[in-house]
């Protein structure tokens, strides 16, 4: 589908609720997972298989850089549909080790104008067993997925070294990586989590029970320092990896905003790529840079691999550009690889802190 055909059905998508079209849109990726034809059409459509774009991270391949970010497949359930948009890679959750709610409604708002949206969903999940589940399912999908776990909002701050251990037994031996979520705007006190103290606990904790990578993935509203602190913190108790940068609670980028929940999309571009741009200078060679945050083309997606990024997730693009989105970010992607004389896309990555 292509974003001329799409804007007619988003027409039709945005005169629905966010999670009722958020529901809708799920409910086309089962059907897109479960058809063996229509997976194969659009993944012919969609999926772009170039040596160019391939990388071995994690001891996996990733036959593309671009990944479909944390919060659109709380519950693992459109994993097999992910080739079919083109996608290298997706990291499903935030999952709980309980399933749980999340906030009350209305906690997901679009701001039409901006590009971007505003959620204060809260991890709503159905908890570790059921995507415990959904995983044995796609046991021998031969595609790279992260998880990307959080604390319940029951779980008080002095205990939420208990609800990371629980994750981590339950999925050390799934997925490509595990990501530890301490940085969402919508479950109370979850930020306060983003210090160094507990960092080192979460992570040794994690690295006794699995073997897989751990990442870490931080809030971009906290100070350059700070975030680099963390990170090299994390990076030195044995991370395998950072992503940045999670939603923004930055009310004053729009008036339209709501005093809750966090910012994503086009508003969030900039503040997210100055963060990752300044972890980079710090961390680029010694760790999995993965960049998120108001990605929307190829152009910004190719910023943020010659800024140090391996790999870049988007999300809320994908809600304003439609599902031929991905594959096009990765042509394009070839093209201006190709233009600055680069065979591969390891010489793209952190081109820029190269020159510098």
């Amino acid at each position: 589908m292509g974003i001329c055909n799409y804007e007619n059905l988003k027409k039709v998508l945005f005169n629905f609720d966010p999670e009722t079209a958020h529901k809708l849109a799920g409910f086309g990726l089962k059907i897109i997972g479960n058809c063996p034809p229509l997976f194969k059409f659009m993944t012919k459509r969609n999926f772009v298989d170039n040596k160019m774009l391939k990388q071995r991270i994690f001891g996996t391949t990733f036959y593309n850089p671009v990944g479909l970010a944390a919060g659109f497949d709380k519950d693992g359930e459109y994993i097999k549909a992910m080739p079919a948009l083109g996608f290298g890679f997706t990291e499903i959750g935030t999952v709980t080790p309980k399933p749980q709610p999340g906030n009350p409604k209305p906690r997901l708002f679009r701001l039409i104008e901006e590009n971007s949206i505003q959620n204060a969903m809260g991890f709503n999940n159905k908890g570790s067993y059921h995507m415990l589940g959904q995983l044995k399912k796609v046991k021998f999908f031969n595609f790279p997925i992260g998880i990307n776990i959080g604390k319940n909002k029951v779980t008080p701050e002095i205990e939420a070294l208990k609800d990371y251990e629980v994750l981590f037994k339950a999925f050390k031996d799934y997925g490509t990586y595990i990501v530890i979520n301490i940085s969402s705007p919508n479950t109370p006190g979850l930020r306060d989590l983003q210090n160094e103290r507990f960092i080192k606990e979460v992570f040794k904790i994690g690295k006794s029970i699995t073997k897989r990578p751990i990442l870490l993935k931080i809030a971009p509203d906290m100070s350059k320092e700070d975030a680099i602190n963390l990170c090299k913190t994390a990076v030195e108790s044995g991370a395998g990896g950072i992503i940045a940068t999670n939603t923004t609670i930055d009310y004053s980028l729009t008036p339209n905003a709501k005093d809750f929940g966090g910012i994503s999309g086009e508003l969030l571009k900039e503040k997210s790529f100055e963060l990752f741009d300044a972890i980079a200078d710090e961390l680029f060679g010694k760790t999995v840079l993965i960049s998120a945050g108001g990605i929307d083309s190829a152009k910004e997606a190719y910023r943020r691999i010659k800024a140090g990024a391996s790999l870049v997730q988007i999300y809320t693009a994908l809600i304003y550009k439609g599902p031929s989105l991905v594959g096009e970010i990765n042509k394009e992607l070839i093209k201006l690889m190709k233009k600055d004389g680069f065979n591969s896309i390891y010489e793209a990555i952190g081109a820029d802190r190269k020159k510098s």
